[in-house]
Protein backbone atom coordinates (compact mmCIF):
# COMPACT_ATOMS: atom_id res chain seq x y z
CA UNK A 1 0.00 0.00 0.00
CA UNK A 2 1.13 3.15 -0.80
CA UNK A 3 1.05 5.98 1.88
CA UNK A 4 1.34 9.38 1.42
CA UNK A 5 3.44 11.84 3.76
CA UNK A 6 2.05 14.40 5.67
CA UNK A 7 4.30 17.45 5.37
CA UNK A 8 4.91 19.19 8.27
CA UNK A 9 3.96 23.39 7.43
CA UNK A 10 7.33 25.47 7.58
CA UNK A 11 6.64 27.42 11.12
CA UNK A 12 9.01 30.27 9.31
CA UNK A 13 6.49 30.65 6.92
CA UNK A 14 4.06 32.69 9.75
CA UNK A 15 6.32 35.47 9.81
CA UNK A 16 6.92 35.49 6.09
CA UNK A 17 4.13 38.82 6.01
CA UNK A 18 6.88 40.83 8.25
CA UNK A 19 8.91 43.26 6.21
CA UNK A 20 12.55 41.61 6.74
CA UNK A 21 14.21 44.88 6.80
CA UNK A 22 12.18 46.37 9.64
CA UNK A 23 14.74 46.03 12.55
CA UNK A 24 12.71 46.78 15.78
CA UNK A 25 11.21 45.61 18.76
CA UNK A 26 8.48 43.42 16.62
CA UNK A 27 11.52 41.44 14.93
CA UNK A 28 13.01 40.77 18.28
CA UNK A 29 9.70 39.29 19.85
CA UNK A 30 9.06 37.08 16.66
CA UNK A 31 12.70 36.08 16.92
CA UNK A 32 12.21 34.96 20.45
CA UNK A 33 8.78 33.70 19.91
CA UNK A 34 10.24 31.38 16.61
CA UNK A 35 13.34 30.27 19.41
CA UNK A 36 10.60 29.09 22.59
CA UNK A 37 8.63 26.90 19.47
CA UNK A 38 11.51 25.17 18.05
CA UNK A 39 13.85 25.04 20.64
CA UNK A 40 17.57 25.64 20.15
CA UNK A 41 18.48 22.42 17.86
CA UNK A 42 20.00 23.44 14.60
CA UNK A 43 22.36 21.95 11.78
CA UNK A 44 21.32 18.30 10.49
CA UNK A 45 19.37 17.12 13.49
CA UNK A 46 17.17 20.45 13.38
CA UNK A 47 16.54 19.34 10.00
CA UNK A 48 15.58 15.85 10.63
CA UNK A 49 13.00 16.97 13.37
CA UNK A 50 11.59 19.31 11.08
CA UNK A 51 10.77 16.47 8.53
CA UNK A 52 10.18 13.65 10.68
CA UNK A 53 13.53 12.38 9.77
CA UNK A 54 15.87 10.50 12.53
CA UNK A 55 19.66 11.70 12.04
CA UNK A 56 20.32 8.56 9.96
CA UNK A 57 18.16 9.94 7.06
CA UNK A 58 15.19 7.75 7.50
CA UNK A 59 11.64 8.58 8.25
CA UNK A 60 10.94 7.14 11.67
CA UNK A 61 8.37 4.81 11.36
CA UNK A 62 10.65 3.47 8.13
CA UNK A 63 13.28 2.68 11.52
CA UNK A 64 10.34 1.14 12.93
CA UNK A 65 9.58 -1.04 10.34
CA UNK A 66 13.50 -2.35 10.16
CA UNK A 67 13.38 -3.24 13.48
CA UNK A 68 10.99 -4.97 13.63
CA UNK A 69 12.03 -7.03 10.56
CA UNK A 70 15.30 -7.54 12.07
CA UNK A 71 13.65 -9.15 15.06
CA UNK A 72 11.05 -10.34 13.56
CA UNK A 73 12.27 -12.06 10.22
CA UNK A 74 14.51 -15.04 11.67
CA UNK A 75 11.94 -16.86 13.25
CA UNK A 76 9.77 -17.08 9.90
CA UNK A 77 10.38 -20.07 8.29
CA UNK A 78 9.87 -21.31 4.73
CA UNK A 79 7.87 -24.51 4.66
CA UNK A 80 7.85 -27.63 1.73
CA UNK A 81 5.69 -30.02 1.55
CA UNK A 82 5.30 -33.03 -0.78
CA UNK A 83 2.98 -34.90 -0.91
CA UNK A 84 3.50 -38.68 -3.41
CA UNK A 85 0.68 -38.71 -5.55
CA UNK A 86 0.35 -41.96 -8.93
CA UNK A 87 0.40 -40.28 -12.67
CA UNK A 88 -1.76 -42.05 -15.04
CA UNK A 89 0.71 -45.01 -15.63
CA UNK A 90 0.36 -45.53 -11.24
CA UNK A 91 4.18 -44.05 -11.25
CA UNK A 92 5.28 -42.51 -8.50
CA UNK A 93 4.92 -38.72 -8.52
CA UNK A 94 5.94 -36.26 -5.94
CA UNK A 95 3.79 -32.58 -5.73
CA UNK A 96 5.47 -30.20 -3.84
CA UNK A 97 3.69 -27.05 -2.10
CA UNK A 98 5.46 -24.01 -0.48
CA UNK A 99 4.09 -21.97 2.44
CA UNK A 100 5.41 -20.34 5.77
CA UNK A 101 5.66 -20.78 9.21
CA UNK A 102 6.83 -19.30 12.58
CA UNK A 103 8.26 -19.96 15.77
CA UNK A 104 6.50 -20.07 18.94
CA UNK A 105 8.70 -21.08 21.23
CA UNK A 106 12.54 -22.43 22.21
CA UNK A 107 11.58 -26.25 21.88
CA UNK A 108 10.80 -26.07 17.81
CA UNK A 109 7.41 -25.53 17.44
CA UNK A 110 6.52 -23.62 14.62
CA UNK A 111 2.77 -22.59 13.48
CA UNK A 112 1.33 -23.13 10.07
CA UNK A 113 -1.61 -23.07 8.28
CA UNK A 114 -3.26 -26.90 8.35
CA UNK A 115 -3.61 -26.08 4.23
CA UNK A 116 0.05 -26.06 3.81
CA UNK A 117 0.56 -29.24 5.42
CA UNK A 118 -2.33 -31.48 4.69
CA UNK A 119 -1.57 -34.75 3.15
CA UNK A 120 1.74 -34.08 3.01
CA UNK A 121 4.55 -37.13 3.38
CA UNK A 122 7.18 -35.33 3.90
CA UNK A 123 7.98 -31.78 5.34
CA UNK A 124 11.01 -29.19 4.70
CA UNK A 125 11.74 -26.14 6.70
CA UNK A 126 14.53 -23.76 5.46
CA UNK A 127 15.33 -21.32 8.59
CA UNK A 128 17.04 -17.80 7.91
CA UNK A 129 20.47 -18.90 8.07
CA UNK A 130 19.57 -21.08 4.71
CA UNK A 131 19.37 -24.52 6.70
CA UNK A 132 17.16 -27.09 5.79
CA UNK A 133 15.79 -29.39 8.40
CA UNK A 134 13.28 -32.24 8.51
CA UNK A 135 9.67 -31.53 10.46
CA UNK A 136 7.38 -33.63 11.66
CA UNK A 137 3.51 -32.57 12.11
CA UNK A 138 2.88 -32.27 15.59
CA UNK A 139 -0.96 -31.05 15.62
CA UNK A 140 -3.55 -29.47 13.40
CA UNK A 141 -6.83 -28.12 13.44
CA UNK A 142 -8.65 -28.05 10.60
CA UNK A 143 -11.83 -26.14 11.39
CA UNK A 144 -9.72 -23.05 12.25
CA UNK A 145 -6.69 -23.84 9.29
CA UNK A 146 -4.00 -23.91 11.92
CA UNK A 147 -1.46 -26.69 12.05
CA UNK A 148 1.63 -27.58 14.60
CA UNK A 149 4.58 -28.52 13.50
CA UNK A 150 8.22 -29.82 15.21
CA UNK A 151 11.77 -29.52 13.97
CA UNK A 152 14.87 -30.40 16.07
CA UNK A 153 17.58 -27.90 16.32
CA UNK A 154 19.71 -26.08 19.33
CA UNK A 155 17.90 -23.57 20.81
CA UNK A 156 21.00 -21.01 19.28
CA UNK A 157 18.81 -21.85 16.05
CA UNK A 158 15.73 -20.56 16.97
CA UNK A 159 14.04 -17.22 17.54
CA UNK A 160 10.44 -17.29 18.89
CA UNK A 161 7.97 -14.74 17.98
CA UNK A 162 5.88 -12.87 21.11
CA UNK A 163 2.17 -13.64 20.39
CA UNK A 164 -0.20 -10.53 21.29
CA UNK A 165 -3.76 -9.70 21.36
CA UNK A 166 -6.00 -9.53 18.94
CA UNK A 167 -8.80 -8.39 21.01
CA UNK A 168 -7.21 -4.82 21.48
CA UNK A 169 -7.08 -4.72 17.14
CA UNK A 170 -8.89 -1.30 15.91
CA UNK A 171 -9.14 -0.52 12.35
CA UNK A 172 -6.55 1.87 11.15
CA UNK A 173 -3.76 0.47 12.97
CA UNK A 174 -0.48 -0.50 11.23
CA UNK A 175 -0.29 -4.67 10.08
CA UNK A 176 3.17 -6.11 8.80
CA UNK A 177 2.86 -9.40 6.90
CA UNK A 178 6.14 -11.63 6.71
CA UNK A 179 6.26 -14.53 4.88
CA UNK A 180 7.38 -16.52 1.67
CA UNK A 181 5.19 -15.10 -1.44
CA UNK A 182 6.00 -17.16 -4.25
CA UNK A 183 9.15 -19.09 -2.74
CA UNK A 184 10.82 -15.42 -2.15
CA UNK A 185 12.28 -15.92 1.74
CA UNK A 186 11.23 -13.49 4.08
CA UNK A 187 9.13 -10.94 2.46
CA UNK A 188 7.93 -8.35 4.47
CA UNK A 189 5.04 -5.73 3.48
CA UNK A 190 3.27 -3.28 5.28
CA UNK A 191 -0.58 -2.40 5.28
CA UNK A 192 -3.33 -1.91 8.34
CA UNK A 193 -6.20 -3.72 9.72
CA UNK A 194 -8.35 -3.20 7.20
CA UNK A 195 -11.58 -4.86 9.63
CA UNK A 196 -11.85 -6.94 12.52
CA UNK A 197 -14.59 -9.80 13.20
CA UNK A 198 -15.13 -11.14 9.48
CA UNK A 199 -16.27 -14.41 8.78
CA UNK A 200 -13.97 -17.05 6.76
CA UNK A 201 -15.28 -20.74 5.71
CA UNK A 202 -12.64 -22.98 6.40
CA UNK A 203 -11.83 -26.06 4.41
CA UNK A 204 -14.18 -28.33 6.12
CA UNK A 205 -17.24 -25.61 5.99
CA UNK A 206 -16.95 -24.05 9.36
CA UNK A 207 -16.89 -20.85 10.19
CA UNK A 208 -13.32 -19.17 11.11
CA UNK A 209 -14.53 -16.42 12.88
CA UNK A 210 -12.88 -13.08 14.19
CA UNK A 211 -11.40 -13.26 11.47
CA UNK A 212 -8.76 -9.88 10.45
CA UNK A 213 -8.96 -8.48 7.13
CA UNK A 214 -5.96 -6.68 6.08
CA UNK A 215 -4.37 -4.76 3.32
CA UNK A 216 -0.82 -5.56 3.73
CA UNK A 217 0.14 -7.74 0.35
CA UNK A 218 -0.45 -11.46 0.65
CA UNK A 219 0.11 -14.19 -2.01
CA UNK A 220 0.42 -17.91 -2.59
CA UNK A 221 3.40 -18.52 -0.49
CA UNK A 222 2.29 -16.07 2.43
CA UNK A 223 -0.09 -19.13 4.04
CA UNK A 224 1.03 -19.72 7.75
CA UNK A 225 2.99 -16.73 8.05
CA UNK A 226 2.69 -14.00 11.11
CA UNK A 227 0.54 -10.80 10.64
CA UNK A 228 2.32 -8.42 13.28
CA UNK A 229 1.22 -5.29 14.87
CA UNK A 230 3.77 -2.19 15.27
CA UNK A 231 5.07 -3.59 18.23
CA UNK A 232 6.73 -6.89 16.31
CA UNK A 233 3.49 -9.26 17.84
CA UNK A 234 1.77 -11.83 16.17
CA UNK A 235 -1.40 -10.46 15.69
CA UNK A 236 -2.68 -13.50 13.42
CA UNK A 237 -1.64 -16.15 10.87
CA UNK A 238 -2.46 -15.26 7.00
CA UNK A 239 -4.63 -17.76 5.91
CA UNK A 240 -6.37 -16.67 2.50
CA UNK A 241 -7.21 -13.54 -0.16
CA UNK A 242 -9.62 -12.49 -2.18
CA UNK A 243 -8.17 -12.11 -5.59
CA UNK A 244 -10.07 -12.95 -8.82
CA UNK A 245 -6.28 -12.94 -10.49
CA UNK A 246 -4.61 -14.91 -8.25
CA UNK A 247 -2.23 -12.29 -6.77
CA UNK A 248 -2.88 -9.77 -3.73
CA UNK A 249 -5.75 -7.28 -4.67
CA UNK A 250 -5.40 -5.54 -0.71
CA UNK A 251 -7.83 -8.14 0.66
CA UNK A 252 -6.06 -10.83 2.80
CA UNK A 253 -7.18 -12.14 5.56
CA UNK A 254 -5.58 -13.81 9.52
CA UNK A 255 -6.73 -16.22 11.76
CA UNK A 256 -6.78 -14.36 14.75
CA UNK A 257 -3.89 -14.93 17.78
CA UNK A 258 -6.62 -15.25 20.01
CA UNK A 259 -8.04 -18.09 18.58
CA UNK A 260 -4.33 -19.72 18.16
CA UNK A 261 -3.70 -18.90 22.13
CA UNK A 262 -6.83 -21.11 22.69
CA UNK A 263 -5.77 -24.02 20.61
CA UNK A 264 -1.99 -24.02 21.15
CA UNK A 265 -1.79 -26.20 25.15
CA UNK A 266 -4.42 -28.78 23.06
CA UNK A 267 -2.44 -29.26 19.60
CA UNK A 268 0.64 -29.97 22.20
CA UNK A 269 -1.02 -31.86 24.35
CA UNK A 270 -3.01 -34.57 22.01
CA UNK A 271 -2.34 -33.40 18.41
CA UNK A 272 -5.53 -31.94 17.99
CA UNK A 273 -8.27 -29.67 19.06
CA UNK A 274 -11.77 -30.51 20.74
CA UNK A 275 -14.84 -28.91 19.77
CA UNK A 276 -18.23 -29.27 21.12
CA UNK A 277 -20.41 -31.40 18.96
CA UNK A 278 -24.14 -31.60 18.62
CA UNK A 279 -24.52 -34.36 15.78
CA UNK A 280 -26.69 -33.01 13.19
CA UNK A 281 -26.42 -31.02 9.97
CA UNK A 282 -28.64 -28.17 9.02
CA UNK A 283 -30.38 -25.25 6.83
CA UNK A 284 -30.81 -21.52 7.59
CA UNK A 285 -34.22 -20.81 7.56
CA UNK A 286 -35.46 -17.27 5.92
CA UNK A 287 -38.64 -15.58 5.47
CA UNK A 288 -38.43 -16.62 1.40
CA UNK A 289 -37.51 -20.42 2.26
CA UNK A 290 -39.97 -20.07 5.05
CA UNK A 291 -42.53 -19.64 1.80
CA UNK A 292 -41.49 -21.77 -0.39
CA UNK A 293 -41.66 -24.73 2.06
CA UNK A 294 -45.10 -23.58 4.00
CA UNK A 295 -42.89 -23.37 7.13
CA UNK A 296 -44.05 -22.66 10.55
CA UNK A 297 -41.39 -19.58 11.36
CA UNK A 298 -39.05 -17.58 8.79
CA UNK A 299 -36.11 -18.22 10.75
CA UNK A 300 -34.18 -20.83 12.75
CA UNK A 301 -31.94 -23.85 11.81
CA UNK A 302 -34.08 -26.61 10.19
CA UNK A 303 -32.13 -30.36 10.94
CA UNK A 304 -32.10 -32.34 7.83
CA UNK A 305 -29.90 -35.09 9.51
CA UNK A 306 -29.23 -36.29 12.86
CA UNK A 307 -26.01 -38.30 13.39
CA UNK A 308 -26.65 -42.20 13.97
CA UNK A 309 -25.90 -42.43 17.73
CA UNK A 310 -24.26 -38.74 18.05
CA UNK A 311 -25.70 -36.61 20.88
CA UNK A 312 -28.54 -35.03 18.92
CA UNK A 313 -29.98 -38.74 18.18
CA UNK A 314 -29.95 -39.72 21.65
CA UNK A 315 -31.69 -36.85 22.92
CA UNK A 316 -34.44 -37.44 20.30
CA UNK A 317 -34.08 -34.71 17.93
CA UNK A 318 -35.37 -35.21 14.56
CA UNK A 319 -34.09 -34.92 11.37
CA UNK A 320 -36.07 -34.56 7.58
CA UNK A 321 -38.83 -37.10 7.29
CA UNK A 322 -39.13 -36.38 3.17
CA UNK A 323 -37.53 -34.48 0.06
CA UNK A 324 -39.34 -31.45 -1.68
CA UNK A 325 -38.53 -29.99 -5.38
CA UNK A 326 -38.04 -26.49 -4.76
CA UNK A 327 -37.37 -25.00 -8.33
CA UNK A 328 -34.33 -26.99 -9.50
CA UNK A 329 -33.35 -28.42 -5.84
CA UNK A 330 -34.71 -30.81 -3.97
CA UNK A 331 -34.76 -30.36 -0.07
CA UNK A 332 -34.87 -32.16 3.35
CA UNK A 333 -37.96 -31.13 4.97
CA UNK A 334 -39.55 -32.06 7.94
CA UNK A 335 -37.06 -32.09 10.64
CA UNK A 336 -37.16 -30.50 13.75
CA UNK A 337 -36.45 -26.32 13.49
CA UNK A 338 -33.70 -25.30 16.13
CA UNK A 339 -35.13 -21.16 17.30
CA UNK A 340 -33.03 -21.30 20.45
CA UNK A 341 -29.73 -23.09 23.06
CA UNK A 342 -29.99 -22.38 26.50
CA UNK A 343 -33.21 -19.25 25.72
CA UNK A 344 -30.24 -17.63 22.96
CA UNK A 345 -31.97 -17.13 19.51
CA UNK A 346 -30.29 -19.50 17.03
CA UNK A 347 -30.77 -17.32 13.28
CA UNK A 348 -28.42 -19.70 11.79
CA UNK A 349 -26.00 -22.53 11.40
CA UNK A 350 -22.79 -19.84 11.86
CA UNK A 351 -24.89 -18.95 15.20
CA UNK A 352 -25.14 -22.37 16.14
CA UNK A 353 -21.83 -23.08 15.92
CA UNK A 354 -20.63 -19.66 16.97
CA UNK A 355 -22.33 -20.36 20.40
CA UNK A 356 -20.98 -24.24 21.02
CA UNK A 357 -17.52 -22.94 20.58
CA UNK A 358 -17.62 -19.71 22.48
CA UNK A 359 -19.57 -21.09 25.06
CA UNK A 360 -19.74 -24.99 25.69
CA UNK A 361 -17.00 -27.56 26.08
CA UNK A 362 -17.34 -31.11 25.27
CA UNK A 363 -19.63 -32.87 27.81
CA UNK A 364 -21.51 -29.81 28.58
CA UNK A 365 -25.48 -29.77 28.86
CA UNK A 366 -27.25 -27.51 26.46
CA UNK A 367 -31.44 -26.82 26.22
CA UNK A 368 -32.48 -26.95 22.54
CA UNK A 369 -35.65 -25.56 21.96
CA UNK A 370 -37.24 -25.85 18.36
CA UNK A 371 -40.48 -26.32 16.83
CA UNK A 372 -41.56 -30.12 15.89
CA UNK A 373 -44.85 -30.01 13.43
CA UNK A 374 -45.37 -26.49 14.24
CA UNK A 375 -45.61 -26.92 18.44
CA UNK A 376 -43.05 -25.94 20.49
CA UNK A 377 -40.60 -28.74 22.17
CA UNK A 378 -37.74 -28.93 24.42
CA UNK A 379 -34.78 -31.48 24.68
CA UNK A 380 -31.75 -31.34 26.69
CA UNK A 381 -28.02 -32.29 25.21
CA UNK A 382 -24.88 -33.76 26.38
CA UNK A 383 -22.98 -32.46 23.40
CA UNK A 384 -20.07 -34.82 22.38
CA UNK A 385 -16.64 -34.02 20.62
CA UNK A 386 -16.70 -32.60 17.08
CA UNK A 387 -15.43 -35.99 15.28
CA UNK A 388 -12.20 -35.59 13.24
CA UNK A 389 -13.32 -36.45 9.92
Amino acid sequence: MTRTALSIPRRAGIFSRLAPRRIGLVTWVCAALAVAAFGVTSGPARAAEMTGRSASGLMHDEEALIAIYKAASPGVVHITSTVLSQDFFFRVVPERGTGSGFMVDDKGLILTNNHVVENADNLEVTLADKGKVAAKLGGRDPENDIALIRINVPKERLTPLRLGDSSQLQVGQMAIAIGNPFGLDRTITRGVVSAVGRSLKSDSGRQIRNVIQTDAAINPGNSGGPLLNSRGEVIGVNTAIFTPSGGSVGIGFAVPVNTVRKLLPQLIARGRASHPWLGISGMDINPAVAKALSLPTGEGVMIAQVAPNGPAARAGLRGSQRRVRVGNYLVNVGGDIIQTLDGEKIATVDDLTAFLDERKKVGDEVRVDVLRDGKPHAVTVRLGELPEN
